[in-house]
């Protein structure tokens, strides 16, 4: 609940908040900052090419290690991006920060990073012996966050539009981490 009111805070920003003006200034302050190949790989990991083969290994890996419920809850927190995704980016119509065409608040791109490393860390650490288990997580957030940086640095979107996608994907998220935490692993 408290990510979906941090969303809601972030999506009022974004509108019409006294927090907009500041947020493209930012924006337009680190666009071309940085490698551009690098930031342009980082901005990448969002596609769903990258993406969602990551998870797809994670839920094989997940279900022949006999889970069942935690892969469904996965698969249905990815399907579940781009429904909530594409009505608020028509809703909101934000603009882009190198274009005036809209849709650009929540990102896309880090909405499906951050379900799909999401998913997939809470799927396969359960089965990793300590110490490699905490690595699941940690890469999940480092690929995020990566994704996030290079999409900002490379103008795709604004600041605040991938942190309001984190936050609206945390939500997403929280179901299958419940799932996951109320069945031991096999």
């Amino acid at each position: 609940m408290f990510l979906l009111v941090l969303f809601a805070l972030t999506a009022w920003q974004v509108a019409a908040g006294p927090l907009r003006g500041p947020d493209e200034r930012a924006g337009r302050a680190v666009v071309g900052h940085g490698p551009s190949g690098p930031a342009e790989f980082l901005a990448d990991l969002g596609n769903t090419q990258i993406a969602l083969p990551v998870l797809g290994c994670a839920i094989v890996w997940a279900l022949v290690r006999g889970a069942r419920r935690a892969p469904l809850y996965a698969a249905l927190a990815m399907g579940a991006v781009p429904l909530l995704v594409v009505p608020l980016k028509a809703w909101i119509a934000r603009p882009g920060p190198l274009t005036e065409a809209t849709g650009y608040f929540p990102s896309g791109h880090a909405a499906t990073a951050m379900v799909a490393y999401g998913a997939a860390a809470l799927l396969v650490a359960p089965y990793l012996r300590r110490p490699w288990s905490w690595m699941m997580p940690v890469a999940a957030v480092l690929l995020t966050t990566a994704t996030g940086i290079g999409l900002v640095l490379r103008g795709y979107h604004w600041p605040l539009d991938v942190l309001g996608s984190w936050f609206l994907c945390g939500a997403v998220l929280l179901p299958l981490r419940a799932v996951r935490n109320s069945q031991p692993p096999k």
